[in-house]
């Protein structure tokens, strides 16, 4: 049953990082460098919402896995660095 939940929380963890990745690097210098807000805009809304549902899936898989709250805080601080979802992908897949 939870590792159904832990597999999900992967998943989003890997969609919601290359999200941030394109945001900061792509998105962002369209934005200064070249002058183009919208691609902010949509790549800004559209990393926010998987962002929510990232968090979502972490206390989904924090209560099915019964991780540690040091742990999935790990897990959540992560998500806020660049390529932190990314380091943290070894330690979600020892779950699985």
């Amino acid at each position: 049953m939870f590792k159904n939940s832990v597999k999900n929380f992967r998943l989003m963890g890997q969609i919601e990082g290359y999200s941030y990745l394109v945001l900061l690097f792509i998105a962002m210098p369209l934005k200064y460098l070249a002058g183009y807000p919208i691609y902010v805009k949509l790549v800004g809304m559209t990393h926010g919402v998987l962002f929510i549902l990232f968090c979502l899936l972490l206390f989904k898989a924090l209560d099915d896995a019964k991780w540690s709250q040091k742990e999935s805080f790990l897990f959540f601080v992560a998500s806020l660095i660049p390529f932190g979802t990314f380091f943290t992908d070894r330690k979600v897949k020892s779950y699985e």
